[in-house]
């Protein structure tokens, strides 16, 4: 698999000196499209758990599906244009497999991940939908009234937007647009000696899939799908035939959208509107259809359409095309027993009721835990900031955006209110480039400076900046986030926000600003660490450190938390510091190219994944540092993008409490949770975590839930019964 040069040995002076190199092969590696699929299986093993509550089930089925949208429209996008147009990849795999190859074996994994994904619905969470009252009704088994209430809505809610589109010479084959849910037909002609054609109907996006029928007490919630719905009651779109057969079926087109910096012809934005329109018109990636499509359905989609799919590409599936549907029927109101308790975010005392924030964090630094502790800090910041006579300026960056935004009403009030302010607005977010745009032209319009970032970089850290004129001078106050500035995604996303007023953070963030909005270079960071110049090579320093103090006897431990770890460089540091001896603790919840548990490379390094209520979103760092620990947080995962095509901030916290708080409450519960995490295998598995005997259980989210609530109480609340952890250099051990 791989070769170890040497052993440590000790120079002239006593001192411990390096080994060579560790040389690595593509066995090392664990493919990433690979461990992507693993990830979408630990949440389909979430929806298969009877321990979750039932809804919740029903919600990690949802999301297994969107993240295979995604996952389509991306990646294998990405594959099939190596393979069918010979485009060199940005980031060759270091595992070695070409694009055919990785193909095959999705493609491999994928339709096994769709049958059980369709198993876990239609055998395990539907029926026990149904006997808590909750049904999915076929159009067989409705009643005559029922079949009269849909007869209503079809004639004045439906009729009237749909467009059959026949196929014939004519007529060729429509575009059929990414993702639209669309129903093919096999029609007969009455009049002309049984003749057969097809068209094709697209089940229109603007109305509820899920339809509700009447109440009936007695008999709980009733839907039915909008294509069965329209279904039986066809024959009305079509005079003189009348329909024999209809399948459902979608196409997934490729939705990746990469500008390069020759491609921008007149503004950054006009480009990506243009790419935006010609998104729907992407290459097909992947065929779901229903599986009583017979093989003439197929022909008709796959030879007389400009789908041009191959066989692997196609998925036959039992039960709903699209289980994203199912996403309808999990805020049921009267079926709140069915879900996890709603959690309400506690606000930090130190911000409960303060007139001016800023004097509470020119007081100290402040950490906050999203989504346990509530992002209406942040929301508060901005505001006050908006608001407040001494304010001056307000900076700062926005990848995702979202509807009725309170932060983008405070920057456009503070606009109005004659304050300088200055918003980045990512325009290449992935998937969430229009709503973007949107929102940058509603910036626009109010006052406020929008700039779109540097082109060939997405701009992706997460920071504000507020100057404000006090009796002692200007003063800088700044946030800096792991996540986006979006008050939704806040309530689902966990992640952490630090305020600070340091003078050193300010005037880097001044200077983060300007590179982002004008031509300013060679600042001497004092504290920020900024992608795509320095992260990877800070982060490749910090844990050649940890591997020399390891080998010269001193504490040497890492613990790093993040979404994905990819880059190759990064995981070739992390095993020769795991041959150095350094104990190494990734906590990772999707991608993970580095294989643990390798002897002689990796048999120090332990990797684990939570996948829980909340998306882990928080990226993390610890390092032991000879016993003078740092702790950094950051926007960055571990990936080549992050490192080298984005600008990330990597930052430090610095404040004694705070940085205790990080090691020894979010890293230390991490690591202890033994209900939603799992741990990666050498074989690229992942197996759940068991608690030892007499070992109680912990599930770190919950536990973050009750020090969120004690916080912000007067009344302390009894901890989870767990045995205390204390950080040594060599592990975590139980006290």
């Amino acid at each position: 698999m791989a070769k170890s040069k040497s052993q440590t040995s000790a120079g002239a002076d006593g001192t411990a000196t390096p080994p060579a190199p560790v040389v690595l092969d593509a066995g090392l590696f664990i493919n990433r499209e690979l461990s992507w699929l693993e990830f979408n299986e630990r949440v389909l093993e979430e929806a298969r758990d009877p321990s979750n509550p039932l809804l919740d089930r029903l919600k990690f089925l949802a999301i297994c599906s969107s993240n295979l949208d995604e996952f389509f429209e991306v990646r294998v996008a990405g594959l099939q244009a190596q393979l069918y147009e010979n485009l060199e990849p940005q980031d060759p795999p270091p595992d070695g497999m070409g694009p055919l190859a990785q193909l095959l074996e999705i493609s491999k994994r994928a339709h096994d991940f769709v049958a059980r994904l369709y198993d876990i619905w239609l055998n395990e969470v539907r029926p026990e939908l149904e006997r808590k009252g909750i049904r999915i009704c076929a159009p067989d088994d409705l009643t005559a009234e029922q079949n009269e209430f849909l007869d209503g809505y079809f004639r004045d809610q439906v009729y009237p937007v749909l467009t059959p589109l026949a196929i014939d010479p004519a007529h060729p084959f429509p575009h059929v647009h990414n993702k639209s849910l669309n129903l093919l037909l096999r029609i007969e002609s009455i009049n002309q000696d049984g003749r057969l054609v097809y068209a094709v109907l697209q089940v229109p996006s603007v109305l509820p899939r899920l339809v509700p029928l009447p109440d009936e007490p007695e008999r709980g919630k009733r839907f039915v799908l909008l294509e069965d719905v329209i279904g039986p009651r066809l024959d009305a779109l079509f005079g003189g035939y009348r329909t024999v057969e209809r399948v459902a079926f979608r196409a997934t087109r490729n939705s990746d959208l990469s500008i390069q910096e020759n491609e921008v012809k007149i503004s950054l934005l006009s480009t990506i509107e243009e790419n935006l329109r010609q998104r729907k018109w992407g290459a097909p990636v992947r065929l779901e259809i229903s599986d009583r499509a017979d093989g003439d359905f197929l022909a008709q989609l796959l030879t007389a359409s400009a789908l041009e799919l191959e066989e692997r590409d196609v998925y036959k599936v039992p039960g709903p095309v699209d289980l994203t549907v199912l996403n309808g029927l999990y805020k049921l109101e009267d079926f709140r027993d069915l879900r996890e308790p709603p959690w309400e975010p506690r606000m930090r005392p130190a911000f409960t009721g303060r007139k001016s924030v800023f004097r509470a964090i020119r007081e100290q630094d402040f950490l906050v835990h999203h989504p346990y502790e509530s992002f209406g800090t942040v929301v508060q910041f901005i505001e006050q900031a908006s608001e407040d006579p001494s304010v001056l300026a307000i900076k700062m960056t926005l990848y995702r955006t979202a509807d009725s935004n309170p932060i983008i009403t405070a920057l456009i009030r503070a606009a109005e209110n004659g304050k300088q302010v200055t918003a980045l607005v990512e325009l290449q977010a992935r998937l969430d480039e229009e709503n973007n745009i949107d929102k940058a032209r509603l910036l626009q319009k109010a006052g406020v400076h929008v700039v779109y970032g540097i082109v060939g970089l997405k701009t992706h850290c997460k920071a504000a900046l507020v100057v404000r004129r006090e009796h002692d001078g200007i003063h800088r106050y700044v946030h800096l986030g792991t996540g986006n500035y979006n008050h939704a995604t806040a309530k689902l996303y966990t992640d952490l926000s630090y305020f600070t007023c340091r003078p050193e953070i300010g005037e880097d963030a001044s200077a983060l600003f300007n590179l982002l909005t004008g031509y300013s270079q060679g600042h001497a960071w004092n504290r920020l660490v900024v992608a795509p110049m320095d992260i990877a090579d800070r982060l490749a320093t910090l844990i050649r450190r940890e591997a020399r103090h390891a080998r010269e006897g001193r504490p040497a431990r890492i613990v790093a938390k993040m979404n994905s770890l990819v880059d190759p460089k990064i995981i070739a540091a992390l095993y020769e510091a795991s041959r150095d001896g350094v104990q190494i603790d990734l906590i990772v919840r999707g991608i993970c190219c580095l294989r643990p548990g390798v002897p002689s490379f990796s048999d120090h390094i332990k990797v684990r994944s939570i996948v829980d209520r909340f998306l882990e979103h928080s990226r993390i760092t610890y390092f032991a540092n000879d016993g003078e620990p740092e702790v950094f947080l950051s926007s960055a995962d571990w990936m080549p993008r992050n490192f080298r095509r984005r600008v990330e901030l990597m930052f430090p916290i610095e404040a004694p409490a705070l940085r205790a708080r990080v090691i020894d409450e979010i890293l230390a519960l991490q690591l202890r949770d033994n209900v939603k995490a799992r741990e990666l295998q050498a074989d690229g598995t992942y197996k759940r975590v068991q608690p030892e005997p007499n070992e109680p259980a912990l599930r770190s989210q919950v536990e973050f839930q009750r020090l969120a609530v004690e916080a912000a109480s007067s009344i302390p609340i009894a901890p989870v019964a767990a045995p205390e952890v204390e950080f040594t250099p060599r592990g975590i051990h139980h006290g």
